[in-house]
């Protein structure tokens, strides 16, 4: 949870939260002190607006609607449209969610997975269900990337390394070319320009030396 930003567990009848629940959540202690504990689910779900069960059983067919699932993906898609607060309810380790706590959720989802082997260990579940979330709202830091200057410089650069090492003269232009495309590639960032530079202008002195 706290790897992708969730703070607000709940709780039901849960067994003892004690040392070895300390332990095991290393630095996410915080979010253990501020779960809120509660005796029934009718209890737990009273001020969630929109209420999401979790299953790997489907119905065989869409006339059946209670396990009649979204995927996780699609689900991911639309959850900034949905209004208030959203609770994601994760059944037990051995049963799951029992169909009378699936049928007062709003919609459910599952992940998508092997024919051959479909249930998933309930921290898989979570961990990725809120990646999921997590990922579709994430917005990386913006990395500074090289401009045209900086890779007419670095092109300057190459171009005299290839002729200091006399390098033979019918590759030289498809190297060139060759080269061009890897950086277009790799889309090198500032801090990778200045040190690349700082190789081949080293290089460069100690080949003229």
């Amino acid at each position: 949870m706290m790897n992708f930003d969730f703070k607000n567990l709940y709780l039901i009848n849960p067994t003892n939260i004690d040392d070895e629940c300390y332990i095991r959540a290393v630095h996410a202690d915080k979010i253990l002190d501020d779960a809120k504990i509660f005796s029934s689910f009718e209890d737990s779900i009273r001020e969630i607006d929109y209420l999401v069960a979790t299953s790997s059983i489907e119905s065989k067919t869409d006339k059946r609607h209670l396990r009649n699932p979204i995927i996780l993906e699609e689900f991911c898609e639309k959850i900034n449209e949905i209004d208030g607060k959203i609770g994601l309810i994760f059944g037990r380790e051995d049963y799951g969610l029992f169909n009378e706590e699936i049928s007062l959720c709003d919609a459910m989802i599952k992940i998508n997975t092997s024919e051959i082997y479909q249930t998933l260990n309930l921290s898989h579940s979570v961990g990725i269900v809120l990646y999921s979330i997590f990922i579709k709202n994430f917005s990386p830091k913006i990395k500074r990337n090289i401009g045209k200057i900086e890779k007419e410089k670095l092109f300057e650069y190459i171009n005299s390394l290839l002729n200091e090492i006399n390098y033979p003269k019918h590759k030289i232009e498809k190297t060139k070319i060759m080269i061009k495309r890897l950086l277009g590639r790799s889309i090198p960032s500032k801090w990778e320009y200045h040190t690349l530079m700082g190789v081949l202008s080293r290089t460069l002195k100690n080949l003229k030396k």
